[in-house]
Order: structure tokens, then C-alpha cells, then sequence
């Protein structure tokens, strides 16, 4: 009985600490990420595989891009990068923006 009791216990203490919240992250610090290929070219226009993407999209810029800080991505999270603003024609099949001259 007090083998059972004593399981009990442990599987009880267990789920407890796997319940409790995790420990907040440190702002700051060096992100790294591993990649196992080598990239073909350096230019995303080129290439369209993770290979290339993952290494370079953090160097060029977008004129638009998805806001990271939200969950789904959907027209509503769409945030400027390059472009200073954009729109639509009437047919929705035409979109023009607008950037600041450097």
C-alpha cells in the first residue's frame, strides 16, 4: 500500500512542477541559429529554397512585411518596412506603394 502511496506521491509532485510557469527570457544576447546547407547564391530572387532564405532575409530589406509580434499572419498584420504606403486599385489586382528617397 504505501508503495503505491509513495507512486502516487512522486506522479502527483511531477505534474505540479511541469504545471508551474516558466522562467521569463533575458532581453538581450546573441541569437544563433545552425544551418545544415549551403546556400546556392545569395540572391532570394533567384532562389526560393530555405537554404538561401533563412541566411539572407535578415540583410535585405522588404517594402512590407508581416508583423511578428502578432499571431496569424493576414492582410490586417501587414506593417511597412520600406514602403511608407500602399494601396489597391478598385479591382484589387493592382498595388502600388510609395517610398521614401534615400
Amino acid at each position: 500500500m504505501s508503495l503505491k502511496l509513495s507512486a502516487f506521491v512522486a506522479a502527483l509532485g511531477i505534474a505540479a512542477m511541469a504545471a508551474s510557469p516558466a522562467s521569463a527570457q533575458k532581453k538581450g544576447g546573441t541569437l544563433r541559429l545552425y544551418h545544415n546547407d549551403n546556400p546556392p547564391s545569395t540572391s532570394l530572387l533567384e532562389e526560393s529554397t530555405i537554404a538561401s532564405v533563412m541566411p539572407f532575409a535578415a540583410v535585405f530589406n522588404n517594402l512590407v512585411v508581416f508583423d511578428p509580434a502578432k499571431v496569424h499572419e493576414s492582410i490586417d498584420t501587414v506593417i511597412p518596412d520600406l514602403a511608407e504606403s500602399w494601396s489597391w486599385d478598385q479591382t484589387n489586382t493592382k498595388l502600388t506603394s510609395s517610398c521614401g528617397t534615400a
